[in-house]
C-alpha cells in the first residue's frame, strides 16, 4: 500500500510538472507587422525602405550610395512572422531540447554566436563560424559554401544534422503536435489548415517568415547615403572613400546597399590550426576552381559578429583588413594551388588607411529593428539564448 501511494504521488508530480511546463493560453500572436514592414489589406507584411526609391541602373559605378535593393522574400502574415519568432528561440526544435536556432544566431551577438566555431549537439565543435541572419531575405544562396538556395532548404541542415540540432522530421512534428499551445498558434498563423495537426512545411514557412523580417538598413551610413551627410564623421568618410576606391576595391565584393555581391570568392584565408583545409564551394559546385571559395558575407552589423571569416580566424576588423592588405595568397598553404579571386591583390594601404576603413565599417551597425526575444515559450522551456547569456 505504501508503494502504491508513492507511485500515485510520483505520477501526480509528473502531471503537475507537465502542466506547469506547457503554456497554452497566455501567448497571442502579433496582429501587426514588424518595424519596416507595411500591413496590406490581405494581411501581408511588405518591406518598405528608402532604398526602394532608387533604380540601380541609374547609379553608375560599383559602390554607389543610392543603389536599389535586389528582390527579397516578404509577403508573410504578421502571425506567421511572430510564430516563427517563438520557434526560433525554442529548444523544443532540437533532439535533446537544449539547442534553438538562437543558440548559433543570437540577436545579442548580431544574430551570430561570438565563436570561431559554433557549438552543436552535446557540445560538439562545428567546423565553421555561424554567419549573421541580418538581411537574409535578400540572399539567393545560404551557408558559407552556398549549398542551399532557399531559407527552407537551409534550415533543414542544422535541424537534422547529427552534430548540430540532431532532430528528425518525425520527432520534431511529434514534439510540436504534443503541445496544445503550438497547435493553437499554428491554427492562427495558417487559418486555411485542413486539420489541427502541425505540418512540417508550416514549420519551415514560419521560420522563414521570421528570418525574412530581420532587416537592417538604417545605420548611420544609410542616413549619409540618403543625403544626411552630417551622419558620418570626417574619419568615417575618409574610410568610406578608401573602401570604395579602386585601390582597396572593398566595394567590388561588398557592394552597397547589402554590402555583399552574393558571389563566391576564393580568398586564401587561413583555417583554425586544428582543422584541415576547407574546400568550401568546390564541393557544392563540383568545381576545382572554387576550392577554398566561400560566399562574400554581408558587412551589415559586422562590428557585432566577431570573430570573422568562415573559420572565425580573425578576432577583430583590423585583423581582417590587415589580411587583405598583406599580399595576394600570403596565407595559402604550400600544398594548395587556389584560383584566387582577381580582386585580391596588394593595395598597400597605410596603417592610417586601415584604421579609417575600420572606422567606416563600424558605421554599418543598425539594430533598430531587432526583434524582442520571447520571455516565455509555448513549450514551457526557457529560451536558450537567455540561458546562454546568464550562464
Amino acid at each position: 500500500m505504501k508503494n502504491y501511494s508513492s507511485l500515485i504521488f510520483f505520477l501526480a508530480i509528473v502531471f503537475l510538472t507537465a502542466c506547469k511546463k506547457e503554456n497554452t493560453g497566455t501567448i497571442k500572436l502579433a496582429q501587426h507587422c514588424p518595424p519596416g514592414f507595411e500591413l496590406t489589406a490581405d494581411n501581408k507584411c511588405l518591406c518598405r525602405s528608402l532604398y526602394h526609391q532608387y533604380n540601380s541602373l541609374n547609379n553608375a559605378g560599383v559602390g554607389g550610395l543610392q543603389t536599389g535593393l535586389p528582390p527579397m522574400r516578404d509577403g508573410f502574415s504578421p502571425q506567421q512572422i511572430d510564430l516563427g519568432r517563438y520557434l526560433f528561440f525554442d529548444p523544443v526544435l532540437s533532439g535533446n531540447q537544449k539547442l534553438s536556432c538562437a543558440s548559433c544566431h543570437n540577436p545579442a551577438l548580431g544574430f551570430s554566436d561570438g565563436q570561431a566555431r559554433s557549438t552543436g549537439f552535446n557540445g560538439q565543435l562545428l567546423n565553421r563560424a555561424a554567419p549573421t541572419l541580418w538581411n537574409v531575405a535578400f540572399l539567393k544562396s545560404f551557408f558559407w559554401d552556398a549549398r542551399a538556395s532557399t531559407l527552407e532548404e537551409q534550415m533543414q541542415g542544422p535541424l537534422y544534422a547529427e552534430n548540430e540540432m540532431n532532430n528528425t522530421q518525425e520527432k520534431l512534428l511529434s514534439s510540436l503536435n504534443a503541445i496544445l499551445g503550438y497547435r493553437e498558434l499554428f491554427s492562427q498563423a495558417f487559418p486555411k489548415k485542413n486539420n489541427n495537426q502541425i505540418q512540417i512545411n508550416e514549420v519551415y514557412t514560419a521560420l522563414a517568415a521570421f528570418e525574412s523580417s530581420l532587416i537592417s538598413l538604417n545605420s548611420r551610413y544609410d542616413l549619409y547615403a540618403h543625403g544626411y551627410h552630417e551622419a558620418l564623421k570626417k574619419n568615417e568618410i575618409e574610410g568610406m572613400n578608401v573602401f570604395r576606391s579602386f585601390v582597396a576595391r572593398c566595394a567590388e565584393c561588398h557592394t552597397p546597399p547589402l554590402f555583399t555581391n552574393q558571389q563566391i570568392a576564393v580568398l586564401g584565408t587561413p583555417e583554425q590550426e586544428d582543422l584541415p583545409f576547407d574546400a568550401g564551394a568546390e564541393k557544392t559546385f563540383n568545381d576545382p576552381s572554387m576550392r577554398g571559395g566561400f560566399k562574400v558575407p554581408t558587412l551589415r552589423n559586422i562590428a557585432q559578429t566577431a570573430p570573422y571569416m568562415h573559420s572565425g580566424k580573425f578576432a577583430s576588423l583590423q585583423d581582417v583588413v590587415t589580411f587583405y592588405n598583406s599580399g595576394r595568397g600570403h596565407a595559402v598553404p604550400e600544398n594548395e594551388k587556389l584560383s584566387l579571386h582577381w580582386h585580391i591583390w596588394e593595395p598597400n594601404l597605410t596603417q592610417y588607411e586601415i584604421e579609417r576603413v575600420v572606422d567606416f565599417l563600424n558605421t554599418l551597425t543598425d539594430e533598430s529593428f531587432k526583434p524582442a526575444a520571447p520571455q516565455e515559450l509555448p513549450s514551457g522551456l526557457q529560451p536558450v539564448h537567455l540561458k546562454k547569456i546568464i550562464s
